[in-house]
């Protein structure tokens, strides 16, 4: 019985730590954050894109928040973690603006993510044969118009604007996920995915490029995460063939290798713009290496719920992920304890799988080079 109480009583430790802000060990002064449902911290439904979105209502947002935000998942994002390692606020969404009569400070950043954005606009996507309905048409190349017209806000002259950019931390991603996703899911094959990763690659580092010249002088560019130990994937193009899955993980290896490829070509990319631009930090940051922790190992993390199970989802199906059933809709569950799973709604991420890949980025394993920015402000 002793041993039982020890057991629970370390358990319930474990989940108390995880819900706890992490410590402050970087010193940007201010965030500017762009992509997709990774990192969107309500965009998407202040944007009114989709009338009452799910990610609106709870279970959203009730690990750490108790309400929902507007964030896809039951909590924080890798996004969060990052501000807190910085000892700054959690990233206000641009729209925040319009619903406040533009009373917003953004003078410690401003996120521009919107849930369903794509790397290439739904033109691009339409000619290559995808028909199908988009959440949202707040692109990448949308997201940048945005900040270009925030900047006069935020510093008036050149100089100015030098000196407030060198202590700013500009997140381009993770963007390019949804390029794929929406193909996929719409019962694409492979190729089709496959076929798009140079245009999405060439237009994150377009857009990377241009925040340079707006003056963007730090920058964390993440590449994708391993999107065959996605529930909702999973369960798309659920095969009997034992081959096509990763021994270690049971996670499906046509769609990782397509996250692989985007991330070879990203950094190939990026290699290029630091030629470029030798001035700038530009940094590319590990998702796939640092989730594959937890998916090869879930124990060891603490996932002792399930990874590719959905928390949040269908109460059938072999990962819970069924498209018919959303997280907090008619028929779904909701597991009871988020922490110990991976998978929070079938495509997104639980808050402690954020935690933990943010975790990563933090102290520098999963960055390349480090995020730490105590050699840069040495620079000036």
């Amino acid at each position: 019985m002793k041993i039982n109480m020890l057991v629970i009583v370390i358990f319930s430790f474990l989940i108390a730590a995880r819900s706890l802000p992490v410590k402050q060990t970087l010193n940007y002064e201010s965030i500017f954050n762009f992509g997709d449902s990774l990192s969107d911290t309500g965009n998407f439904l202040i944007s009114g894109d989709v009338n009452s979105p799910s990610i609106g209502r709870p279970p959203y947002g009730q690990t750490f928040f108790n309400r929902s935000t507007g964030r896809c998942s039951d909590g924080r994002l890798i996004i969060d973690f990052i501000a807190e390692a910085n000892g700054l606020p959690y990233v206000i969404p641009y729209l925040q603006s319009v619903r406040t009569n533009y009373s917003v400070d953004f003078n410690k950043g401003a996120n521009f993510a919107v849930a369903g954005a794509t790397a290439n606009d739904f033109n691009f996507l339409k000619e290559r044969g995808l028909s199908v309905t988009f959440l949202t048409n707040k692109t990448l190349d949308v997201q940048l118009d945005w900040f270009k017209k925030l900047k006069p806000s935020l510093c008036k002259t050149k100089p100015d604007c030098d000196q407030y950019f060198k202590k700013s931390l500009f997140f381009v991603g993770e963007i390019g996920g949804n390029d794929y996703n929406y193909p996929l899911l719409a019962f694409r094959s492979y190729k089709h995915a496959i076929d798009l990763v140079p245009f999405v690659i060439n237009k994150i580092i377009n857009v990377t490029s241009a925040l340079i010249e707006e003056g963007a002088v730090t920058l964390v560019v993440p590449g994708n995460l391993p999107i065959g130990c996605s529930a909702v994937l999973l369960e798309r193009f659920r095969d009997d063939n034992r081959l096509l899955y990763d021994p270690r993980n049971h996670c499906l290896k046509p769609l990782n290798n397509i996250a692989k490829l985007h991330n070879a070509k990203l950094q190939e990319g990026l290699v290029t713009l630091r030629q470029k631009y030798t001035h700038a930090k530009i940094i590319y940051a590990d998702y796939y290496g640092s989730a594959m922790q937890f998916f090869n190992s879930p124990s060891k993390y603490g996932f002792t719920g399930s990874v590719l199970k959905a928390c949040c989802g269908g109460k059938d199906g072999r990962y819970k992920a069924r498209p018919n059933v959303k997280c907090g809709g008619k028929g779904s569950a909701t597991c009871e304890n988020p922490s110990t799973y991976a998978n929070w709604d079938g495509i997104h991420l639980t808050e402690a799988a954020y935690r933990h890949i943010a975790t990563g980025l933090i102290s520098g394993r999963f960055t390349k080079p480090s995020l730490s920015n105590s050699s840069l402000t040495s620079m000036f």
